[in-house]
């Protein structure tokens, strides 16, 4: 199974930290954004890494824990013209953008393709006790508070990694990933 990232900041490198993690070892991800001092709290990078490219420096992290994963990564800004091509080889594709404007360019495009996206919406703000997933059709799983996005609240470590984590859950359980017990 191949999982396709759209986008490697906050949600993109948590939910690629936790599954390669768990075994998963084919992915295929992009952004185009650098990595800056202010994404440290929550993202998956390092200090060393500030100003390069976030897809590259998440390729390069994930190799460190698995050197035989096989990592497609590319510097790219997804449009309506590419998001397709770019992930037409991926099993599931995992929505992490910041801007809602692309959420939805993902949603609608990646739809027609009959693959199964994991969304996020509502990672803001430090609440937990709201978070939850809905199935909203047979290829589509949103993950967050849907309330609370990052336009009006800060974000911190602490939710991002728990909505990350529980749309690696999703993957895992799509993949069959989870030893079955009585």
């Amino acid at each position: 199974m191949k999982i396709g990232i759209a986008g490697c900041g906050g949600i993109g490198s948590n939910v690629a930290y936790h599954l390669i993690r768990s075994g998963i070892v084919k992915f295929k991800f992009g952004d185009y954004d650098v990595v800056e001092a202010s994404n440290l709290n929550r993202q998956f990078f390092f200090y060393s890494q500030i100003g390069k490219a976030k897809a590259l420096c998440l390729q390069e992290n994930l190799l460190q824990i698995n050197p035989k994963a096989i990592i497609q990564a590319e510097v790219i800004r997804f449009e309506k013209e590419n998001i397709k091509s770019f992930f037409h080889d991926c099993d599931i594709i995992i929505e992490a953008f910041d801007l809602g404007e692309y959420k939805s360019m993902l949603i609608e495009e990646m739809m027609q393709t009959g693959k199964t996206i994991i969304a996020a919406s509502g990672i803001a703000d430090y609440d937990i006790e709201h978070l939850q997933i809905k199935k909203l059709n047979s290829q589509l799983y949103v993950v967050g508070d849907f309330s609370k996005g990052i336009e009006n609240y800060p974000t911190y470590s602490h939710k991002v990694n728990m909505v990350a984590a529980m749309m690696a859950r999703i993957v895992l359980d799509l993949g069959g990933y989870f030893e079955k017990t009585n």
